[in-house]
């Protein structure tokens, strides 16, 4: 409207001056060339208002003819937009139904035209995964790596395809490397958990442990318990590559909190006996008695020890007798001890006993 008004009001000043100046119209010579143009100077003026007339309209037009364009372009760009997000959410429900080759479809359909096409992929490759075809799903994961900031989605998702194929030492790999600049994210740190725990790697989990609780993944009580797994396979570990000794001074030097839980203890006498320190497993399960004594694990160790006198550990297991006559796991344990010395009398009438404290 604006230039529409500056036009009529360029038209009304030159019909204006052209009135005034009728009568001293002056002279225009315009020559190019051999060619010779004349005309009067209201001519002119004229010829230039309805030139500048001309071009206002017609840039009018192209703008109007533009922006006509660009709204069909965007309004197909909506549509289809607005399809690649209903497809998406098809296919994401299908993979949740298991329908793994319509998951695939969907999510590849309009995934050009989504505006988080990593995520279409990824959903892609899930079901190419379930589906067992390993070279669509490395392919769809090729084609996420290339999305911007896609490495820690990607990279996750190939560690949580090789967890489930049970390939845990390329799982880690990944995760190692990924640990490097995501130490804190909750996924990560949660397979590498599980990863730990499969391939048995005790140190790394007991290092993991404060990450976890950080990043509240446990519980004081699930901290506990890995802690205890962690330290009777590194019992284990130690005893294989050290022995005896090795495996004694690993106790010594763990904490007195550790050296008097329940299940460390166990841990730690039953490695004794198998690297055949029996008489020192023997005083470890003692002491671990009189600490628990409702415990039953401890009394079933006893007789599994090769002690070259067993009469004290007999003599112990009745005094424990004192305490609880129909404690079935002792009179287990002393009929145990009396069929390896073949005393039958006495087997029979602690398997009557144990028998009877069972039921």
């Amino acid at each position: 409207m604006f230039k529409l008004f500056l036009i009529f009001i360029l038209l009304g000043i030159g019909l204006f001056l052209g009135t005034q100046y009728s009568e001293q119209q002056g002279y225009v010579l315009i020559s190019a060339g051999n060619s010779i143009l004349e005309m009067s100077v209201t001519t002119l003026v004229s010829l230039v208002i309805g030139c500048l007339c001309t071009v206002f309209v017609c840039l009018s037009l192209i703008k109007k003819v533009l922006r006509i364009s660009l709204s069909i372009w965007n309004l197909s760009n909506i549509s289809k937009l607005e399809k690649s997000y209903h497809c998406t959410n098809e296919g994401v429900i299908k993979l949740f139904e298991g329908d793994w080759k319509a998951a695939e479809k969907n999510v590849l359909r309009f995934s050009d035209h989504h505006d988080t096409p990593l995520l279409c992929y990824l959903v892609a490759a899930k079901a190419a995964q379930e589906m067992g075809n390993k070279r669509k799903r490395d392919q769809y994961l090729d084609f996420a790596s290339q999305q911007k900031n896609s490495q820690l989605a990607v990279e996750l998702t190939k560690a949580k395809q090789k967890i489930d194929e049970s390939e845990f030492s390329l799982a880690f790999d990944i995760l190692i490397n990924l640990k490097k600049e995501y130490p804190n994210n909750c996924i990560l740190l949660n397979l590498l958990k599980l990863v730990y725990l499969q391939l048995n790697l005790w140190r790394p989990l007991l290092d993991l442990l404060p990450a976890l609780i950080k990043v509240r993944l446990i519980n004081l009580e699930e901290k506990h318990k890995l802690i205890q797994r962690a330290q009777c396979g590194l019992l284990s570990d130690i005893a294989q590559e050290k022995g005896k000794q090795g495996l004694i001074d690993y106790w010594n030097q763990l904490p007195q909190k550790s050296k008097s839980d329940s299940h460390l203890m166990y841990c730690f006498a039953k490695q004794l006996i198998i690297c055949k320190a029996d008489s020192e497993a023997y005083v470890v399960v003692k002491k671990a008695i009189e600490k628990y004594p409702y415990s039953s694990v401890y009394y079933e160790l006893l007789p599994e020890m090769s002690l070259t006198d067993s009469r004290p550990a007999i003599l112990f297991l009745k005094h424990c007798l004192k305490r609880d006559g129909n404690n079935s796991a002792v009179h287990g344990a002393i009929a145990r001890f009396y069929i390896r010395d073949k005393n039958w009398n006495e087997a029979r009438r602690h398997l009557e006993k144990w028998v009877l404290s069972i039921h």
